[in-house]
């Protein structure tokens, strides 16, 4: 049985290089896969790894003050899920090319909290699918919309025309993606740009399967 582990965190990284070579040096002879990107942002991680190799890396990467909170969403899996080990630098966490207030990122909401949402939702209520197409294709949640995008970095357009097409007051905007990263970002320049509600599935699709099953699912 294999752990497999999903995790983000935006912080000052100075020198990615360095978290680089040191994530590599730790991996070194250890039951692990994984695909890890740093920039000066900070990280943004998916691996597998056998049970004592997976606890080994959460308890040597908290140990680190900027990291010490992290969260990591976990489930089990039979096998190795990604094919090597994977740790690279990124310009940017999530390519975006736009400046974003962090400050104010939408409100983050537990799979719980979620559901009932979804529930209780109205004419007013715009469920935002930011995964790619692939993932879409495979299965959303019920009425969500999934934004006509060629690339991530247009979201900034996307999020300028949505406000001059929604009452920005009246619109509640909940917004869902894989593990939760790029709705940090694009919750922020939805604030941004003047609504009032925006809201995220804390965790994404991944801690909502894990917590609330298919509840309100479409597909796989």
């Amino acid at each position: 049985m294999f752990w497999v582990l999903a995790y983000y965190k935006f912080t000052p990284v100075a020198k990615p290089e360095e978290e680089v070579a040191k994530h590599k040096a730790f991996f070194s002879g250890r039951d692990v896969t994984c695909r890890i990107y740093f920039s000066q942002e900070g990280v943004n991680g998916q691996m597998s790894a056998s049970v004592e190799d997976a606890n080994n890396y959460m308890e040597w990467l908290r140990s680190d003050s900027r990291f010490q909170d992290i969260v990591f969403k976990m489930h089990t899996y039979h096998e190795q899920v990604f094919p090597r080990v994977t740790v690279k630098i990124r310009p940017q966490l999530v390519a975006l090319d736009a400046t974003v207030d962090m400050s104010q990122t939408g409100s983050r909401v537990s799979p719980k909290e979620w559901r009932q949402m979804l529930e209780e939702r109205d004419d007013d209520t715009l469920i935002l699918d930011v995964r790619n197409d692939y993932e879409w294709e495979l299965g959303h949640f019920e009425g969500a919309e999934l934004p006509k995008l060629e690339q991530f970095r247009e979201f900034p357009k996307y999020a300028k025309i949505l406000s001059q097409t929604r009452d920005l007051k009246k619109t509640k905007v909940m917004m869902y993606c894989t593990g939760g990263i790029r709705c940090e970002l694009y919750s922020a320049l939805l604030k941004q740009e003047g609504f009032e509600k925006v809201y995220q599935l804390d965790g994404g699709v991944i801690q909502y399967g894990l917590d609330e099953g298919s509840k309100h699912w479409e597909g796989k």
